[in-house]
């Protein structure tokens, strides 16, 4: 992958681009770190669709005044490449590949050992394991059409992209940093937000398997309204129950996920021992509490009180994932 999910710059800032907002993380990257600044935009309905970009010039005037309101301005920068543009897959390769090798490997086998839903892909690798005869590696792949588009969108108003990383693996990040990860655990990852919701079980640390979610977003009923801060929020006008029981094939789709991975993966042997909830979606704590009632699993959220903040303000819960993207080679 040109834009390498290995690479470090200092100084740089961090920005996730969803379909509704656009948000920065900057940390000083102290041993413990320390939250500087942080800022959000959010923008109209349907300029991002699912992560694809539908008005590009639109997108970029927006860019263009947070760099200025941040003051950003030619300061290099880290992105989260949208889920729904992201594959994760552990293939196996002969032993005696290289490492430095691995990539064009796996180039010449697509299409034929290796199958990705995109015909022109960029990926990373890591090795997982080394046999006598096979090697096991994990693929992180997206199509290259598309991380080329956001990279071109922040170098086109003059930022520096630097680093594209993936949402399971900066959400990680922070877990780990706060130290709640566990001995020999498989944890659910479960990333709830306003229109989508991207899962991903992690394995040793190593995220194995992802699926992505789209929620039945009526944009008719949601609108950016100024919260009790004085700060930009989502607002919901119809009824709340209604919204929730909308969530109910989500909850379905999660549970056929971790029986997916419980029965077919691992023949009844291993399931989900813990589940990671984390999200912007305005109504995350009802999620949580539905959640807790209909999966017997242990189900945590994060608290980043131990990471200090260089201002009186606490980070809001939904910049969680850019400050995660925030703590990568810190």
């Amino acid at each position: 992958m040109a834009l390498s999910v290995f690479s470090r710059k200092n100084r740089t800032v961090n920005i996730i681009i969803n379909d509704y907002s656009i948000r920065f993380v900057e940390l000083k990257q102290t041993k413990p770190p320390i939250i500087l600044r942080w800022g959000e935009r959010f923008i109209p309905f349907g300029i991002i669709r699912d992560g694809k970009i539908i008005e590009y010039g639109t997108l970029a005037m927006i860019l263009e005044e947070c760099i200025e309101e941040w003051k950003i301005q030619k300061r290099f920068v880290r992105f989260i490449v949208p889920d729904s543009f992201v594959i994760i897959r552990k293939v196996e390769i002969p032993a005696d590949v290289k490492d430095d090798e691995i990539n064009g490997y796996l180039y010449l086998e697509l299409g034929t050992r290796i199958h990705l839903p995109f015909d022109e892909p960029v990926f990373d690798t890591y090795i997982v394991s080394k046999g006598k005869e096979k090697s096991e590696v994990l693929v992180f792949a997206s199509n290259e059409e598309n991380v080329l588009e956001y990279s071109n969108l922040l170098s086109g108003v003059k930022l520096l992209p630097d680093a594209a990383d993936i949402s399971p693996l900066a959400l990680y990040r922070l877990y780990h940093q706060l130290g709640f990860q566990g001995k020999a655990e498989s944890l659910l990852m479960v990333q709830f937000d306003t229109n989508v919701v991207n899962i991903c079980i992690f394995e040793n640390h190593l995220p194995f398997f992802m699926h992505h979610l789209l929620i039945d977003f009526d944009e008719d009923k949601w609108s950016i309204h100024m919260n009790k801060d004085g700060k930009q929020a989502l607002q919901y006008s119809g009824e709340t129950n209604d919204l929730l029981l909308q969530l109910e094939d989500i909850y379905k789709e999660i549970s056929k996920f971790m029986d997916f991975y419980r029965y077919s993966i691992n023949q009844g042997k291993q399931q989900v021992s813990k589940i990671l909830l984390n999200g912007d979606h305005p109504f995350l704590d009802l999620i949580k509490k539905e959640m807790e009632k209909r999966f017997d699993v242990p189900l945590q959220t994060l608290n980043i009180n131990s990471i200090t903040s260089a201002t009186e303000d606490s980070l809001p819960r939904t910049h969680y994932l850019a400050l995660g993207l925030a703590l990568k080679e810190v």
